[in-house]
């Protein structure tokens, strides 16, 4: 949160990205829009690990298609599979 911000998700991936580099693991879900391809893209450019929610599971596949569309996404996977890619990846 910045003052009484909540801070955007591409400001906070491209922040967490900055710091923590290859450390970090993003995750895009369901939802409308293209929110958080930057962010993503921050965190792959950065060397983290960039996944999203495939559309077989997604209620709107909105932002996941925006990111794995731009080429941010290293993978995709069901929402009841991305807990064991983060476990897997960490």
């Amino acid at each position: 949160e910045i003052g009484a911000l909540t801070a955007p998700p591409p400001m906070l991936m491209a922040s967490a990205a900055e710091v923590y580099g290859p450390l970090v693991v993003g995750v895009v879900l369901t939802g409308m829009g293209a929110d958080g391809t930057e962010g993503l893209r921050a965190i792959r450019e950065g060397g983290g690990l960039t996944l999203a929610e495939s559309e077989e599971s997604c209620v709107i596949y909105g932002m996941p298609k925006a990111a794995i569309e731009a080429g941010v996404v290293h993978r995709a996977a069901p929402l009841d599979r991305l807990a064991g890619e983060i476990v897997a990846a960490v």
